[in-house]
């Protein structure tokens, strides 16, 4: 019998093995509004409402190092990862369960630091953890988040719903997350054989607190709610703006123009790069964990987007056989490129 063909994993690349194995499975109830492809599934809840649901996944050694993530701050993280998919939705969330693997290295003083943090977000969010699962792990802290949202069917905002000369929008700053998890990368190996640490952060504190405290942005949702605006499409930035944007494109069927002098950056995010001889700009391309929302509105929008403050017009959509692009200030156009996991990333 011929030997079955070995694919590698890094040869689809994350988005690639998301569509091959979802593609398999057709809808068989009706309350399944939308399955996988978008930040959360949608479900039907009669009346005219849904219920929102996402799943997210953190590993010791791929999603953070204990070796320098506090506990506290991993907990408060967590709800912010599990959250933001619902806000993507420009639903609320309302209720959290928590699904651990615990590893014999951790103590309960640690699991009631990492409580601790849960319960700081949920009471700053207005969300409930109503239950999950514990179970013993041999490779490690393992995180499951389940994160549960309500809205009217005819508020939520889809990935899909881009529409050609839209604006792209920006909440907050890019690649600051990124570099915050380099800089403790850096000194965790620049101290690694020293008796009393001291690590170097004093003038980099808002890049750890991206990294290891970003905030959900529940206040754009109900800021948008509250001036009338309802986004054409929208997404999570946890993959990197790059990412993020051509899965908007792809869901869309549109392309994109973004203008690299428009990016958000940070001031703290170029300095931290510039020490590090890095670019600060493929930083909030590609860096991912930002965790900021990336949307679009309609052109007639834009003043009153504008007037809303942290909020950044980056580029508009383009006709979907165009290509999504970062324009340069000298007018030359750079393909953006989905980058996905990586078996090589670092606690990413």
């Amino acid at each position: 019998m011929a030997e079955k063909k070995r694919t590698e994993i890094a040869e689809l690349g994350e988005f690639g093995l998301i569509d091959r194995e979802v593609s398999k499975f057709q809808k068989k109830n009706a309350t399944t509004l939308t399955g996988a492809g978008d930040d959360a599934a949608v479900l039907d809840a009669g009346d005219g409402n849904v219920l929102l649901v996402s799943t997210d996944a953190m590993l010791e050694g791929i999603d953070f190092d204990l070796t320098y993530f506090p506990m506290k701050h991993l907990g408060y993280k967590a709800v912010t990862v599990g959250v933001s998919d619902i806000l993507a939705m420009n639903a609320l969330p309302e209720q959290i369960m928590l699904s651990l693997g615990i590893s014999s290295k951790l103590s309960v003083e640690a699991l009631d630091d990492f409580y601790e943090g849960v319960e700081f977000a949920c009471r700053e969010l207005g969300v409930d953890m109503v239950g999950g699962d514990t179970r013993a792990s041999l490779t490690g802290f393992v995180i499951g988040i389940t994160a549960v949202g309500r809205a009217k069917r005819d508020r939520v905002v889809y990935r899909s719903g881009a529409k050609l000369n839209d604006l792209i929008c920006i909440t907050g700053n890019l690649g600051a997350a990124y570099m915050g998890l380099h800089l403790l990368e850096r000194e965790k190996r620049v101290l690694s054989d020293v008796k009393d640490p001291e690590p170097k952060f004093a003038g980099y504190e808002y890049l750890l607190e991206k990294y290891l405290k970003p905030r959900a942005r529940k206040d754009i949702i109900e800021s948008l709610a509250e001036d009338g605006i309802l986004p054409s499409s929208m997404i999570d930035i946890s993959d990197g703006l790059a990412s993020d944007l051509m899965q908007i494109c792809k869901a869309s069927k549109c392309g994109a123009r973004i203008y690299l002098e428009r990016i958000p950056i940070a001031k703290q995010t170029s300095a931290m790069a510039e020490e590090l001889h890095a670019d600060p700009v493929v930083a909030a391309l590609n860096g991912g964990e930002d965790h900021e929302l990336l949307f679009t509105v309609p052109l007639a929008m834009q003043e009153q987007v504008m007037r809303m403050g942290g909020i950044d017009v980056i580029g508009h959509v383009t006709a979907g056989n165009t290509g999504a692009y970062l324009v340069t200030p000298d007018g030359s156009d750079i393909r953006l490129k989905a980058q996905g996991f990586k078996e090589s990333d670092p606690a990413k």
